[in-house]
């Protein structure tokens, strides 16, 4: 077994270990509503954004309650998370897409997921990470850093450590495995720790 395998043998091995049934910290009741938690933590904490999804599916579970409901009412409940002015527009237009192209039903190909409004290539993967098979890896600013940090990618840019992290972990790819990689990310390494 060579240095890199023993590596990511030894990163599984304490994956494993500190999160045996790891879960969604992401407060969603369905698929619709967990896409638009994945869209709302865009540059937003996620303890404040299920704060708010909180309150916000109360009005809102499907697509058709959303365009229902105004893009100004959308605004006013999540007016505490960052570029609440486009989310909420991003939220009603996805919304009538789905309606409109897609019978209210979510996609589950990432480029049709690509296309909707305020659905880039990450929330796309983490989407998909939740409710399907697929091979998705999501890498996020801090899953680049850290797969930097283990010298298991290059880190020149997020597409490239994807690719690369999706072949590392290639027997680990699947919901549970990247969960436990971002509740490793969110309670042990923070960003400020320089991962």
């Amino acid at each position: 077994m060579n240095f890199i395998s023993r590596k990511i043998k030894i990163i599984e091995n304490i994956l494993d270990f500190l999160y045996p049934n790891p879960t969604s910290t992401l407060y969603y009741i369905n698929e619709y509503t967990l896409l638009i938690s994945i869209l709302l933590t865009a540059r937003s904490k996620e303890e404040k954004v299920n704060k708010i999804t909180k309150f916000l599916f109360k009005i809102i579970k499907t697509p058709k309650d959303t365009i229902c409901t105004s893009i100004e009412d959308i605004k006013n409940i999540i007016k505490n998370i960052g570029l609440h002015n486009i989310k909420s527009k991003n939220i009603h237009d996805l919304s009538l897409i789905l309606i409109n192209k897609y019978n209210g039903i979510i996609p589950k190909n990432i480029s049709k997921l690509k296309s909707l409004p305020g659905v880039g290539h990450k929330t796309a993967s983490v989407f998909l990470s939740h409710v399907s098979d697929e091979s998705v890896f999501p890498v996020d600013t801090h899953i680049h850093r850290m797969m930097f940090r283990w010298k298991l990618s290059n880190g020149k840019n997020v597409k490239e450590t994807e690719k690369k992290a999706k072949h590392v972990f290639k027997k680990k790819i699947g919901k549970n495995y990247i969960f436990k990689l971002f509740l490793m990310l969110k309670n042990i390494l923070h960003p400020e720790d320089g991962i």
